[in-house]
C-alpha cells in the first residue's frame, strides 16, 4: 500500500493515532510484575490490566538527534534510549526494568566497541540503573552476529536476573547491580566485561553485579548458530533454558550432533541438574532457538520445548540417571512425547526424496516459543528471516498422551499460515497468531477454524499480546497495530514508531511497553 494511501486510511481508523482499552477478560494478570518472557511459565501473551491509553503520539525528535521530545508525546510515560537494534522483549520486577540491546549508544565511555548489553532501568522513570556488558565471541557472524546485542528476555526471579548472553553463556545476577557491592561469589566482572585477552576494568555502581556464569560452549561443546538466543524460565529451584546448539558456517555440518538441547541448571549455584536426551541436535536443521515452556497436563508437570528439528517435545522435569557408553552417568529428562509439526510433504517429495531445508516449500524448525493452555500445547513451525518466507504449519496438540503422538495427540492442524518466529495467544476460546509475511491469524481454538486474517503489510518478528479485548503487535514497518481481540475483525488503529519494532510488546502494572530497534517507550493514561 502506498503510505500516503495508509496513512489517509489511518486518520479514518484513528483519527487521533490512538487506541482504546475496554476491560474484558485475561489470563494473565497485567496489573502486577512481568517477570519472564510470556508472563509466565506457560508463555501465552494475555492480560487483564486498566491504565493503558485510549490515545497517545510517540513524538518528534530533536533535529538531527536520537532524543525524542517529550513535549511532543501524549500519553507517554517515559522514554528511554536503546542501542541500535533491540530483538529480545522486557521484562519488569521489582520496580526494575530488564532489556537486551547492543552497545551503538554506549552509556559508558568504559564499555566502548561492539558488545552485547543488558540494560536494568527503574521502572517509574525510565532512567539508567546499571548494566551488563558482554563482550563478542569473536567469531563473526558464524557464532556471534555483529551489533545484534543480547537478543534474549531475561528472567527475573526474586533478587536474581538470568541472562542468555552473546556468548552462548547463562549468567546470573545481583537485580541491584553494583549499587549494593558484591554479593556473589563471583569476583570477576572487571575481567569479564573487558574481555578475555584485555586488562579488567574497574568496576562501579552502574555495573552488573555477577553471582555465577554457565559457560555452555566450555561446559557442553555448544556451537551456537549466528547468535545464542532464548529466553530463560524458573520452575521451582531450576531454571531451563535451550542452548542454541546449531550448525556451522556451511549450514550442513553439525559440529556437536550429541550436545544437548535443552539443559536445566540450580538457580542458585548454577550446577547443571538436567538434560534432554532425545537426539534433537544430531536431526537439527539450523539452530535451537525456541524458549521452554511449562506447565500442569492433566495434573502432571510438563516441560515443553519446541525444536530445531521440526518436533515439538513434552518432557518430564523430574530427572532420572542413566549411563552412557563411557561409564559416565548424567541426569536426563525423561521424553514424554513427541510430535512432528511439519507436514510429511514438507520434509518428503512426491517421489520420495527429501525436499531441501530453506525453500519455500522445505521442512522448518520450531522459533516461537509452545504456549500451554488448557492441557493443549500450540505452536508453529518456522526460520531464520534470513531465509525468507514459505510454507508454514500452526499445530493444537494434546499433550496427554505418550510416544510420538504426531498422529494421536493432533487435535488440529492450520496449514493457511506462513512459517512464523513468532508465539501465539490463546484467550477466551480464540487463537491469535502472526506469521513473517506479516499476517495475523484469528481461529478457534477448539478446531482450528480460521475467523479472520489481517494484513499488516510487512514482515512480523515479534508476538501477539491480548490485553482484555485488544491484540497488540508490532512490525518491521514500526507500526503498532491493534486489533480488536473477537470472532470479527476490527482494525482499530495503527500507530507509527520512530523505528522497527521486532520485539513483542509487554504490559505490566497497568503500563504498555513497546521497544523499537532503538527506543523502549512506557506508554500510560494520564501522561500529557
Amino acid at each position: 500500500m502506498d503510505k500516503n494511501i495508509r496513512q489517509a486510511v489511518l486518520r479514518i481508523v484513528s483519527p487521533v493515532f490512538g487506541i482504546f482499552l475496554a476491560g474484558c477478560s485475561g489470563v494473565q494478570s497485567g496489573t502486577g510484575d512481568w517477570p519472564i518472557w510470556g508472563g509466565d511459565p506457560s508463555r501465552n501473551m494475555v492480560a487483564h490490566t486498566e491504565g493503558i491509553p485510549h490515545v497517545f503520539r510517540t513524538g518528534e525528535f530533536v533535529g538531527n538527534s536520537e532524543e525524542i521530545d517529550m513535549s511532543t508525546t501524549e500519553n507517554v510515560k517515559w522514554i528511554a534510549k536503546l542501542g541500535s537494534q533491540c530483538y529480545g522483549n522486557v521484562t519488569v520486577s521489582g520496580g526494575k526494568i530488564f532489556i537486551g540491546t547492543n552497545n551503538e549508544a554506549p552509556r559508558d565511555p568504559r564499555h566502548t566497541g561492539d558488545r552485547g548489553n543488558i540494560y536494568c532501568l527503574d521502572e517509574s522513570t525510565g532512567e539508567f540503573l546499571w548494566q551488563l556488558v558482554v563482550p563478542k565471541i569473536g567469531a563473526g557472524k558464524v557464532s556471534d552476529w555483529e551489533y545484534l546485542g543480547i537478543c534474549s528476555s531475561p528472567a527475573v526471579d526474586e533478587n536474581r536476573v538470568y541472562v542468555v548472553t552473546n556468548r552462548c553463556e547463562l549468567v546470573c545476577l545481583d537485580s541491584m547491580g553494583f549499587t549494593d557491592g558484591n554479593n556473589g561469589p563471583y569476583i570477576s566482572e572487571g575481567q569479564y566485561m573487558a574481555g578475555p585477552d584485555n586488562p579488567p576494568i574497574e568496576i562501579g555502581p552502574t555495573d552488573a553485579d555477577i553471582i555465577w556464569v554457565y559457560d555452555m560452549r566450555e561446559e557442553l561443546g555448544i556451537f551456537p548458530h549466528n547468535i545464542a538466543s532464548n529466553s530463560a524460565m524458573i520452575v521451582g529451584d531450576t531454571v531451563y533454558i535451550a542452548t542454541s546448539n546449531g550448525v556451522d558456517w556451511s549450514h550442513t555440518n553439525i559440529p556437536q550432533p550429541n550436545a544437548p538441547a535443552l539443559i536445566g541448571l540450580n538457580k542458585m549455584t548454577g550446577q547443571l541438574t538436567g538434560e534432554d536426551n532425545s537426539g534433537i541436535s544430531s536431526r537439527m536443521f539450523h539452530c535451537n532457538w525456541a524458549s521452554p515452556s511449562w506447565g500442569k497436563i492433566h495434573g502432571k508437570q510438563q516441560l515443553v520445548f519446541g525444536a530445531g528439528d521440526g518436533f515439538c517435545y513434552g518432557f518430564n522435569p523430574l530427572t532420572q540417571p542413566i549411563t552412557d557408553e563411557y561409564n559416565e552417568t548424567y541426569q536426563i529428562f525423561p521424553e514424554i512425547w513427541r510430535y512432528d509439526c511439519n507436514l510429511p510433504s514438507y520434509r518428503v517429495d512426491a517421489s520420495g526424496k527429501p525436499v531441501k531445508y530453506a525453500t519455500p516449500d522445505g521442512p522448518s524448525e520450531i522459533i516461537g516459543t509452545p504456549v500451554i493452555h488448557e492441557g493443549r500445547v500450540y505452536v508453529a513451525i518456522g526460520q531464520d528471516p534470513e531465509h525468507g518466507q514459505g510454507l508454514g504449519n500452526l499445530v493444537c496438540i494434546d499433550a496427554s498422551k505418550t510416544g510420538d503422538i504426531t498422529q494421536r495427540g493432533r487435535v488440529w492442524e492450520y496449514q493457511g499460515i506462513d512459517r512464523t518466529i513468532s508465539t501465539v495467544s490463546v484467550s477466551d476460546s480464540l487463537v491469535y497468531a502472526a506469521d513473517y509475511a506479516g499476517v495475523i491469524h484469528c481461529l478457534e481454538a477448539a478446531t482450528g477454524k480460521l475467523l479472520w486474517k489481517h494484513d499488516t503489510l510487512s514482515h512480523i518478528w515479534g508476538s501477539t499480546l491480548v490485553v482484555d479485548d485488544k491484540l497488540f503487535i508490532g512490525n518491521e514497518d514500526g507500526y503498532l497495530i491493534i486489533l480488536r481481540a473477537g470472532r470479527e475483525k476490527e482494525l482499530i488503529a495503527e500507530i507509527e514508531f520512530p523505528s522497527p519494532i521486532y520485539s513483542s510488546p509487554v504490559v505490566a502494572n497497568d503500563v504498555l511497553y513497546v521497544a523499537t530497534q532503538t527506543h523502549l517507550f512506557a506508554l500510560q493514561d494520564g501522561n500529557p
